[in-house]
């Protein structure tokens, strides 16, 4: 089951690293050159244990499951270029091994009473709300850090590697068997979200950035199950994509609901007594409300058969388990916005070329300026 919220990146470039590391906060474990060592030896490692894709296919001893799968990432990788004007590099053209379950792990934080990322800045990509590590045990250790000062943490896994293009002269961002094997809609999607971040970047804007890829993802997936796909992708595609919606529709009520209790605290004078309160009954109707939805995808009320088993919502009932403001705030980067660029999308003709300007454009502007623009073309609320 993928993990519901959608992949993070790590830029982690290899020239660039010490740089990188140079603004992180300092302390215990978290300091810039212990943070520099383990980004660039995790980097170096990982880009060292891909090999080219037609490689891994000529070899006789993988299984046959994995050499088709490297065979659809070509035809994604193909498709994305001609069909959705994506980047024809170096990227995803190999394959790595990691033998761990995750590429890295992120660490996410946010104040008691403020949907609000903590961010830790760098070059190259400004300010971002998340930092990763390449070992489970650091991305820990900064989280305890960052619990001892207040905030709400959450550290999780990400299946996915980007450099943001920055590395396609040295092999660029491969495969990787953290999500090699997931189903087909789920992993060409996740290439399509991880190209269209070499298209357009925002230096400090993770809102824009997620929220653009996702996008991408989202109208590209939808044309590679109309006319590449099986009968069966598509069906399993579209029974997932309901299960996403379901659960964003939630996660975005609940966000919507902790942010109005948050907004009192300066108007009213509210001790964080009364604050825990309302934030603690929105949180018990939270997992209320998706413990109902959890038996409506394993038992449906009309006889028919589970939409899921018991383990492909394991990472949902994981995320609910530990959900906090930092996992919300998290989440809400990769969704907020993406109805305003679908409605870009279709307002150039659904034109990809055209499209991309437009957002190159929008890259270009002053961040409170782009988002207003953006916010502009959300739809109106029902």
């Amino acid at each position: 089951m993928q993990f519901p919220l959608a992949p993070a990146r790590l830029a982690a470039l290899a020239l660039t690293t010490l740089a990188l590391a140079g603004c992180a906060s300092t302390g215990s474990g978290s300091g810039a050159i212990g943070y520099y060592w383990q980004s660039l030896r995790g980097h170096v490692q990982l880009m060292q244990a891909a090999e080219p894709v037609d490689t891994w296919v000529a070899r006789d001893d993988i299984a046959p499951a994995l050499r088709e799968r490297l065979q659809l990432a070509q035809r994604a990788r193909a498709f994305a270029v001609a069909e959705l004007g994506l980047p024809d590099n170096a990227s995803y053209r190999r394959y790595a091994d990691l033998k761990r379950p995750a590429a890295v792990w992120n660490v996410v934080a946010a104040p008691p009473y403020a949907l609000k990322l903590h961010t830790w800045c760098f070059p190259v990509t400004g300010c971002i709300g998340y930092r990763g590590y390449f070992t489970e045990a650091d991305a820990q250790a900064e989280a305890a850090r960052l619990a001892a000062q207040g905030l709400e943490v959450e550290v999780y896994g990400v299946p996915a590697y980007s450099t943001l293009g920055y590395m396609n002269w040295a092999g660029g961002d491969p495969l990787l068997s953290t999500f090699i094997a997931w189903p087909e809609g789920d992993f060409v999607r996740l290439l399509f979200h991880e190209l269209a971040h070499q298209v357009v970047y925002a230096e400090g804007d993770t809102l824009f950035n997620e929220s653009f890829a996702t996008a991408v993802e989202r109208i590209g997936i939808a044309q590679w199950l109309a006319t590449q796909a099986s009968a069966p992708a598509r069906a399993a595609a579209a029974t997932s994509e309901a299960r996403r919606s379901a659960f964003r529709a939630l996660t975005r009520a609940t966000r919507t609901r902790l942010a109005a209790i948050y907004d009192q605290k300066q108007p009213l004078p509210l001790d964080s007594y009364a604050l825990d309160a309302m934030k603690n009954e929105a949180m018990q109707a939270f997992r209320a409300e998706y413990a109902t939805l959890r038996e409506r995808w394993l038992k449906p009320q009309d006889g028919s058969a589970p939409l899921v088993t018991t383990a492909q919502v394991t990472g949902y009932d994981r995320w609910v388990a530990r959900a906090n403001n930092a996992s919300f705030a998290a989440q809400a980067a990769y969704d907020e916005l993406v109805p305003a660029f679908e409605a870009l999308h279709a307002r150039e003709g659904g034109d990809w070329p055209r499209f991309y300007d437009a957002v190159r454009q929008l890259a270009r502007q002053p961040q409170a300026q782009r988002q207003q623009a953006l916010r502009a073309l959300l739809p109106a609320p029902h």
